[in-house]
């Protein structure tokens, strides 16, 4: 077999060499000519420093060089882009996304939701066990200059999370299935509410926040006691098999309801509690009425006919015209004054019906929400639950106190109603532990009762407890029924 020449020296290809040879030699040398006749010119009258930090740089500088090695140079540089601002978020984003995985398979592995493990990830990643443990090691992957920029980037994964939460409410479901479910779901949200706000008066005292009004606080305890984590629960009960039955569609249509009103509820006291007077907050729940009316009655039917139009045009730009109309609604239900998330999950309630669009638009999003940036406000819940607050026996019992509390307002309120339209016991306590389960959601509405200044530090302590004890019971108690139930 012939073998051809790598390199083609005919006529044209030599003239060809020739000219690239000339061109860089001309450059190259018009190049030395502008640094060596730059290198003659003065340097600028005005200093960009001030002498003192002019000689002291140089100095060091001086000192450094007579000094340093090739070793330390190499090391000086490393540490210094190290410990820049991309570095240390990039080495956050890597260690919390792989401490979030290992936790997930473990918890997949002893019949947990993989999201609770990732939630157990965040607290560990915290300084209610690394910073207790080893405090360098926290100072050196979480610095404190870091959190703001760690935590606008999971309000990101949250904002995704929320379009998916909305779009998984199906409104014709729940048009059809809720007349079956009304006392349930009722009962699961004015029972615990009611027992939260009732608790209110006892911790309001020494836990709540020195400028909190007792109105929202207390407002905002009935909120989180009345939360069901509605995506958490639907896919328990799809591994479960219980999807399709007479009992998870009642789950499904209590959690779903449960979502609407806690969030209806939330922006409410979410602007009673940013509010100055009774006018503002009377202005921003009025405005917020104006935007869900909107959303509903003249967004979801035109952004059908857009979608629509958008696929018949292959739909190249349809994923980031969904996101931009996303981050707008985020945006206005901020601007507006109570937070982005609600208008995030607006935006999902509003997406077209058509299942093959919903199923591409979540698998699209929530795959890389999940996998990425969901792991990163678990670990900003984390670092900001300090366990070692609880450091007496009276604010342990107070936090098992806040468990009892939330149980028996929704396992033992949705059970009771269940019991009291005729379901069977079994099915009635089936109902009351699913609705017990509060995950990623509760998680949310935490940081944002923080964030408002609603919640101390101790009490959020306390109530991302409980978050994790029901979300963590609800497995376990489905095992034992099943198991009863095949016996």
């Amino acid at each position: 077999m012939e073998r051809r020449p790598l390199v083609n020296f005919s006529p044209s290809n030599a003239r060809n060499y020739l000219y690239y040879v000339v061109l860089l030699a001309v450059f190259g040398v018009g190049i030395w000519f502008i640094l060596a006749s730059g290198s003659r010119l003065n340097p600028p009258r005005t200093p960009v420093s001030s002498p003192n930090q002019t000689v002291s740089v140089t100095t060091s500088s001086t000192t450094e060089t007579e000094s340093a090695t090739p070793q330390t140079y190499l090391s000086r540089i490393f540490k210094e882009n190290f410990r820049s601002p991309l570095s240390i978020l990039l080495l956050q984003i890597i260690v919390i996304i792989l401490v979030a995985k290992l936790f997930a398979e473990l918890f997949r592995k002893i019949g947990q939701p993989p999201v609770m493990g990732e939630m157990i990830a965040g607290i560990v990643l915290g300084p209610s066990v690394v910073g207790l443990l080893s405090p360098q090691t926290m100072a050196f992957l979480f610095p404190p200059s870091s959190m703001a920029t760690l935590g606008l980037l999971s309000q990101i994964g949250v904002v995704l999370f929320m379009l998916v939460v909305g779009m998984e409410l199906d409104i014709q479901h729940l048009r059809e299935k809720a007349s079956a479910a009304i006392m349930v779901s009722h009962a699961s949200i004015v029972v615990p509410f009611f027992l939260g706000t009732s608790l209110s008066l006892t911790l309001y005292p020494f836990l709540a926040p020195a400028n909190t009004s007792f109105i929202a606080f207390a407002l905002f305890m009935g909120i989180a006691m009345s939360i069901t984590a509605f995506p958490v629960l639907a896919r328990i009960l799809e591994d479960r098999g219980l999807s399709q039955t007479r009992l998870g569609s009642i789950a499904l249509v209590c959690a779903a309801v449960d979502d609407v009103t806690a969030w209806c509820l939330l922006a409410i006291v979410i602007a009673i509690a940013k509010s100055n007077g009774l006018g503002t907050s009377i202005a921003t729940i009025v405005l917020v009425i104006l935007f869900v009316s909107v959303m509903l009655f003249l967004v979801k039917p035109r952004i059908e006919n857009l979608i629509r139009v958008e696929k018949e045009r292959h739909g190249k730009g349809l994923l980031a015209g969904i996101l931009a109309f996303v981050l707008a609604c985020a945006l206005i239900t901020e601007s507006i004054g109570i937070h982005a998330l609600f208008g995030a999950f607006l935006a999902g309630v509003v997406m077209p019906s058509d299942a093959g669009f919903r199923f591409y638009l979540k698998e699209k999003l929530e795959s890389f929400s999940s996998a990425a940036l969901l792991p990163l406000f678990f670990a900003f819940t984390g670092l900001r639950t300090e366990i070692g607050l609880l450091n007496d026996w009276t604010s342990w019992l107070t936090c098992f106190g806040i468990i009892i509390v939330a149980v028996a307002g929704k396992l033992g309120g949705s059970m009771l109603v269940a019991r009291w339209t005729n379901m069977s016991w079994r099915d009635s306590f089936s109902i009351g532990v699913l609705m017990n389960t509060r995950g990623l959601v509760e998680l949310v509405v935490l940081n944002i009762g923080y964030d408002l200044g609603i919640l101390s530090g101790r009490i959020f302590a306390m109530m991302v407890i409980m978050a994790l004890f029901t979300t963590f019971m609800t497995a376990p108690l489905l095992s034992l029924l099943q198991l009863k139930r095949t016996t």
